[in-house]
């Protein structure tokens, strides 16, 4: 029986659930769909395969019946069985074969998931919660190493039970040469430690289980031994019902790991809820990410200080300034450190803030939660949204101590994948510029402040830690000129004018180097050879990056006649620009590329642009195909699913519409008509296949419905992204055509369903991908829903009739907004929004 969207997960459904639990930037571990503990990834990085020995156990003693004792996890997923690495031989330590429990269910109302385990020789019935904190518009809250797992307990039988709840956790800290590594006792749990080193000081870390419970027996002195010994002796522990209480070891190695017990009886009909409060502390995961303009002089100035015996004073060294003893200091450059680790000097305190605050924590994220579920939006959209948010507890996310946030792309298994908040990934994300609009705005700061240059070049990728950039590549034509609009909206979200006259002279300089370097000749229209999200460069002006133009054009003479400046020529350019793209790029259904042969800006002396168009590694079968079909890697003719990409930008950023209404929505019509497929067995695809095959669904991002395919066309356009089937399926909302952008979401949540994919990991280039967030954008397409903070104007434009309900969040607070009765509607769930105008227009069929 298939699955209903936004519904429990079960059976097969649940083979390959994974739901992070963390805060943004803050590292993540998963709970899995039948309650196991997974992809501990703590150091800044993705680890998705590291599943150390963590689990709650439960010995049950009936009244007539012998005990039992139970892994509190549903059964092992056969890919783990063969497939984990390791299996192969035999996935020698790790905990499958210890007795689970018969049958598990998952649910999740995102920040919380819950895991039901039921087993005919288990007389407890349990229901698992996660969560961690979330709330909208706390950022600081909601960027915390913490995660709750609520164990519900009850005793559905008419007998007493005697029970023995407990938690272990193997030290998976330890490791490393010349490191010390350590398990304490704490209030109501233990700590697993590992002290870093000289030479690597990112191995410092800790973490922390607790229970509310000062009963509660804790283990720090498991036995010592090698081989399976050490989880032989553990489970032997619980199995007999012993619950042993003992310090940490005194001499010898460390103790393998941690153990907590609490004894528990019910009465008949009695429940209770054993509250484990994880946390974990990494203060300097060690990371460094990117060429930073004064790297080299800085290190420089570091080596000469220690070869003289100084104190150093390079800024970029994280030597703490220290002269060097006996032996030379060697330069260490500053490196990444959470934004958690400014909060909490050490897992102790962390720990203590945790348990001191964990009720209103919890009770603010279910707020949250009940208002966000409290819709009557379709289930597939719904589900889409909210399994995206999860990519905010994953390490895609990075925040500093200062604050400011910095993504990769995706996380690949084990690193980071594609680092520096790419701004042509990150235009698509439009759920963190409306939950927590003061990070998004940290943002521009990072792309219009140390990512451009005197020119207005901007580099598209940040370093790790942020500073000052270098500028020896490409500018990114839809990152720049993206961000541009991103500005608009930011302002508008905000109300913050001070901010963006501030943030203006950085502005314009960005958007006059985008009218120098690639519409030269002053039509409105992007003439030279520009790089795009493709990871190519398009040759001649394109329907994709054309809009991209429009919309930077447009948003930048909005912003500049709002503070009193000349924006005369950002107009002449987009009304010039405009019409090109209706009348030259328009082929009666949608939107295409002119390629070029030859940049014109080398035609006016300029140095020739590298560009993969003309790349030909000097191939003779290369250097023939470019000289006969022009250069690689164009979509020309063809019906690209992003071919008006800068449109949808326009409009969720406030910005409104730059293009004829008709051949906007035209363009998308055709783009569900010719690149939507509801089973792909018969496409070809010599790409990246895993992201839709065979008969599964999904939205290709392009095709050639009336020829003029380039033997080499762009190097993804046989692919499936979620993060453009998202972005599709909201624009065609927006343009009144609802069933076939809901027909594109279902397609896309079918894939990640649980049986081949994590429904909470969409991945494209790497796990948790950013791309995938333009989900959210969905509710803005289905509601109309846009708050305008310096006008305080709430606009309602529904392209659904009748009443509904939806999760509504604006920069002072959320709610639900919709219709009832015919009327509009706004009720504030949290915070206050400020609306002196609520303009309502009724959904009426569009043409």
């Amino acid at each position: 029986m298939d699955r209903a969207f936004n519904s429990p997960y079960e059976g097969e459904y649940l083979n390959r659930v994974a739901f992070p639990l963390g805060g943004m930037g803050a590292g993540m571990i998963c709970l899995e769909g039948g309650g196991t503990l997974s992809h501990f990834s703590l150091r800044g990085q993705p680890e998705i395969f590291n599943q150390p020995v963590v689990f709650s156990a439960l010995w049950v003693k009936p009244a007539n019946a012998p005990p039992r004792a139970r892994v509190l996890e549903g059964p092992v997923q056969g890919w783990k069985v063969f497939g984990m690495p390791g299996t192969g031989n035999g996935a020698a330590g790790a905990d499958y074969g210890l007795p689970r429990f018969d049958r598990a269910v998952f649910e999740t109302r995102f920040p919380f998931a819950t895991v039901g385990l039921t087993d005919p020789a288990v007389p407890l019935k349990v229901e698992l919660t996660g969560w961690s904190p979330f709330t909208p518009g706390e950022a600081n809250s909601s960027s915390l190493p913490v995660a709750g797992l609520e164990y519900c307990l009850t005793n559905p039988t008419g007998e007493a039970v005697e029970a023995i709840y407990s938690f272990h956790a193997r030290n998976f800290l330890a490791g490393g040469r010349g490191a010390e590594s350590a398990v304490l006792h704490t209030r109501g749990g233990f700590i697993l430690l590992q002290k870093g080193t000289a030479e690597q000081p990112g191995r410092q870390a800790a973490f922390s289980a607790t229970v509310d419970d000062l009963a509660t027996k804790v283990n720090c002195a498991w036995f010592r031994g090698g081989g399976f010994d050490v989880l032989t002796m553990l489970w032997k522990t619980i199995r007999e019902g012993a619950m042993p209480k003992a310090d940490p070891y005194d001499a010898g190695p460390p103790s393998p790991g941690g153990s907590l017990f609490l004894p528990i009886r019910f009465g008949p009909g009695e429940s209770m809820t054993v509250r484990l409060r994880l946390a974990w502390h990494v203060p300097d995961p060690g990371l460094r990410v990117g060429k930073g303009l004064h790297d080299d002089e800085e290190e420089a100035a570091a080596k000469a200080a220690a070869e003289a015996g100084a104190s150093c004073a390079a800024p970029g060294c994280a030597c703490d300034g220290a002269a060097p003893a006996e032996s030379p200091r060697k330069y260490r450059p500053e490196t990444y450190r959470p934004f958690y680790s400014g909060m909490f000097d050490d897992i102790e305190a962390l720990t203590a803030w945790w348990g001191d605050n964990y009720d209103a924590l919890r009770a603010r994220s279910k707020t949250f939660a009940d208002c966000f579920y409290d819709t009557t939006l379709p289930p597939e959209v719904v589900e889409a949204v909210a399994a995206n948010l999860t990519i905010l507890k994953t390490p895609t996310v990075l925040r500093q101590t200062d604050g400011r946030l910095w993504c990769w792309e995706g996380c690949s298994d084990a690193n980071g994948c594609c680092h520096g908040s790419c701004t042509h990934v990150w235009n698509y994300a439009q759920a963190i510029p409306h939950l927590f609009p003061d990070m998004e705005r940290s943002l521009r700061q990072t792309e219009f402040g140390e990512n451009q240059d005197e020119r207005g070049h901007q580099t598209f990728r940040a370093t790790l830690p942020i500073r000052v950039n270098t500028h020896g590549g490409h500018a990114a034509s839809d990152g720049q000129l993206g961000g541009i609009m991103k500005v608009y909206r930011d302002w508008r979200v905000s109300g913050m004018t001070e901010w963006l006259r501030g943030l203006w002279p950085r502005v314009r300089q960005s958007m006059d180097f985008c009218i120098d370097q690639w519409d030269p000749n002053r039509r409105g229209i992007l003439e030279a050879i520009h790089h795009n999200t493709y990871d190519i460069e398009f040759w001649g002006p394109d329907g994709m990056c054309g809009s991209f133009y429009l919309g930077a054009l447009r948003a930048a003479a909005l912003m500049g006649r709002a503070l009193g400046e000349d924006a005369a020529l950002y107009e002449e350019l987009y009304g010039k620009g405009r019409a090109f793209l209706e009348n030259e790029l328009y082929n009666g259904e949608y939107f295409i590329q002119q390629i070029r042969r030859e940049d014109p800006t080398e035609a006016e002396g300029r140095e020739r642009t590298p560009s993969a168009g003309r790349a030909t590694g000097g191939v003779p079968e290369a250097e023939e195909l470019v000289e006969r079909e022009g250069p690689k890697y164009q979509y020309g003719n063809g019906c690209l699913s992003d071919g008006v990409l800068g449109a949808w930008i326009a409009r969720v950023c406030g910005v409104g519409e730059i293009l004829d209404v008709d051949k906007e929505r035209s363009h998308l019509e055709s783009v569900h008509k010719y690149n939507f497929r509801n089973d792909l067995s018969d496409h070809d695809n010599p790409q990246r296949p895993s992201y839709a095959v065979g008969h599964e669904g999904g939205l290709l991002l392009c095709t050639w419905p009336k020829g003029g395919e380039l033997s080499l066309p762009f190097i993804y356009s046989n692919e499936v992204w979620t993060g453009i089937e998202y972005q599709v399926a909201s624009h065609l909302m927006l343009m009144g055509r609802v069933e076939e952008g809901l027909e594109i979401v279902r397609a896309a949540r079918a894939r990640y369903d649980g049986r081949v994919r994590n429904p909470f990991d969409e991945y494209e280039c790497g796990h948790w991908y950013g791309r995938a967030l333009s989900s959210y954008a969905l509710l803005q397409g289905l509601t109309g829903a846009r708050y305008d903070a310096v006008e305080k104007t709430l606009y309602l434009e529904p392209n659904i009739k009748g009443d509904f309900r939806a999760f509504f969040c604006a920069a002072g607070g959320y709610g639900t907004v919709g219709v009832r009765n015919g009327k509009p509607f706004l009720e504030v769930a949290q915070g206050k929004i400020s609306i002196e105008i609520f303009k309502y227009t009724p959904c009426v069929k569009k043409a």
